[in-house]
């Protein structure tokens, strides 16, 4: 094996061998002295197994102009741009970087973007790769922008396909697709771009990181899963983890809001319910404060809402508050066995709450809808004709477990082989999330904990759950915490008392496990320019922040982290 440092490789580099030849023989022997490291442009002529690298190019410091081919897909159609508007990268004066753009076809019936962005000067020596949403097909540039500007390099993928998040047709036919999408894509983005980083600055990032939400989360526990050497440290939000009874879930609701007349619930009732969880569920906690902080102890019985004389939107009808049951309720088969937890009561109202999600606009229209149906007819029966009102729930998830749950689903709980190599890995969900229930989270969380006995769970896992917060993000409570490195989500205090994905970086790198951590919540949830409305703790679970009875109930420092009752 070649060793050594500067004065080796100059010994090496005089013998008459080419600085190609050096790269690739120090790759091979697992080394890669720092006088190895070469120009952006010199990343074109990398051989990479199954990979072409199509890009290679030093972006100057300004905007990032994206070429029309490569511009994330508009979402506008599938509604996501009312719940999150579209953005392009941002803020617009980026560092001077290299942007690699690689083509990886590991199957025959595989295409998979992925692009490396290296910052060109200050790298902090680490790796954070960006995940996806629903479907994904577009890269996350907004993230490797956060990314970039805090002096990682970087790293996303479109898994295989290029399309809106919310479409799933690239799927039907194409099983390799599935694979790539469900966690092939990921795991070779990562090996590739340790490699390409390798070569560029003549080492290995010091530690690699996963940070992602929903989707996004479900990739970070699969890495978890089966490829635990690919992160060091993961962060995932809202994990759709357990794809296929998810989206059985998902498809119930829709099938119960649209296919029975009457039994749709309109927008103008939702400010009802919300009003009437409130009455009976805010104050429990000891503090009346608008937050629903632990919904397992809400006792709202939606028969509380039953109009008694005329229909108003101060009412429900027998057949909204039979739907609002099954909302709230879990998805069972005919023989009372569980497939998925049900939605918990709070936080329907507001930007990312129920009208865009669950009720729509309209019938059929709304995100659940767009999500379930895709799903059904493009990935488990493959017939663009299958329509909803046939659908069946305990038949269709046995179909959708034994299709595709060996490939979408990341339920795993024994996770001994991340945890002996010292991976770190921290959980978060809000406690009002209207896509992925928030007691799917704590389910895996309390199965890696029967699992991994022996090994303390908390020595490398943590879960944070979020009150009044709905999917990611928004919602009545503190909801930024930096879970993201998009410039939103950053605090003005931004250590790792106030920072999940910093605080799991301390975890990583100096083995401080975290603690408390303080969530934000601001006037307008998509401008953290906007003024403070309250700070809260957000305590390891199963831990909960309770009012210490005294203080201002807007300051976190009111709060103490207790053990949940």
């Amino acid at each position: 094996m070649i060793r050594g440092g500067k004065r080796s490789c100059n010994r090496f580099l005089r013998s008459g061998t080419t600085l190609r030849s050096c790269l690739a023989v120090l790759l091979l022997n697992g080394c890669v002295p720092a006088c190895c490291s070469v120009r952006c442009e010199d990343l074109s002529t990398v051989r990479l197994a199954h990979t072409k690298v199509a890009l290679a190019t030093s972006i100057p410091a300004g905007a990032l102009e994206l070429e029309p081919e490569t511009a994330p897909p508009s979402s506008a159609d599938i509604l996501l741009g009312s719940v999150y508007p579209p953005e392009a990268p941002s803020p617009k004066t980026l560092p001077r970087f290299c942007r690699v753009r690689l083509e990886l076809e590991p199957s025959g019936n595989s295409h998979i973007v992925a692009e490396i962005w290296l910052p060109e000067s200050n790298w902090n020596g680490k790796y954070l790769a960006q995940g996806n949403g629903v479907f994904a097909g577009y890269i996350d540039y907004d993230g490797m922008t956060g990314a970039i500007l805090r002096g990682y390099a970087t790293s996303a993928t479109d898994t295989g396909h290029h399309s809106a998040p919310a479409n799933a047709d690239w799927a039907r036919g194409h099983p390799e697709k599935v694979i790539d999408f469900g966690y092939r894509a990921i795991h070779e983005t990562a090996e590739t771009a340790k490699t390409i980083i390798a070569h560029y600055y003549g080492r290995r990032p010091r530690h690699s990181y996963f940070a992602s939400c929903s989707n996004g989360g479900r990739q970070g526990l699969m890495e978890a899963q089966r490829f635990p050497a690919d992160y060091d440290g993961i962060l995932a939000g809202a994990p759709a983890h357990s794809w296929t009874q998810l989206f059985a879930a998902l498809m119930e609701n829709v099938r119960t809001l649209n296919a029975i007349p009457g039994a749709r619930i309109p927008n103008s009732k939702i400010p009802a319910i919300a009003a009437a969880v409130l009455q009976t569920c805010d104050g429990p906690d000891g503090l009346k404060d608008g937050l629903v902080s632990d919904p397992r102890e809400c006792r709202f019985d939606p028969a509380a809402l039953q109009c008694r004389a005329a229909e108003s939107d101060a009412c429900l009808t027998s057949t909204q508050i039979a739907s609002l049951r099954i909302l709230y309720s879990e998805s069972r088969t005919t023989a009372g066995e569980r497939i998925f937890p049900g939605l918990l009561p709070g936080a329907e109202t507001g930007r990312g709450g129920w009208e865009p999600w669950i009720t729509g606009s309209r019938s059929e229209r709304s995100l659940q809808f767009t999500f379930a149906t895709n799903y059904f007819r493009n990935m488990v029966y493959e017939d663009p004709a299958w329509n909803y009102r046939s659908f069946r729930l305990e038949n269709a998830v046995q179909t959708s477990d034994r299709k595709l749950g060996p490939l979408l689903n990341a339920t795993n709980p024994d996770l001994s082989r991340f945890a002996n190599r010292g991976g770190k890995l921290i959980l978060y969900h809000g406690w009002n999330d209207p896509v992925v229930p928030a007691l799917s989270t704590i389910d895996y969380y309390d199965a890696v904990v029967r699992t991994m006995g022996t090994v303390h769970p908390r020595t490398f896992v943590r879960l944070y759950m979020v009150p009044g917060m709905q999917h990611c993000e928004d919602g009545p409570g503190p909801n930024i915490f930096g879970q993201s490195v998009m410039p939103r989500y950053v605090q003005a205090d931004d250590g790792p008392g106030n920072n999940i994905f910093r605080a799991l970086e301390e975890w990583v790198e100096h083995q401080h496990a975290p603690a408390a951590i303080v969530a934000v919540k601001y006037a307008d949830d998509a401008d953290s320019a906007k003024r403070v409305q309250m700070t809260r703790p957000l305590c390891p679970y199963p831990e909960k922040a309770v009012y210490k009875g005294a203080g201002n109930p807007n300051e976190s420092g009111s709060f103490s982290c207790s053990a949940a009752r």
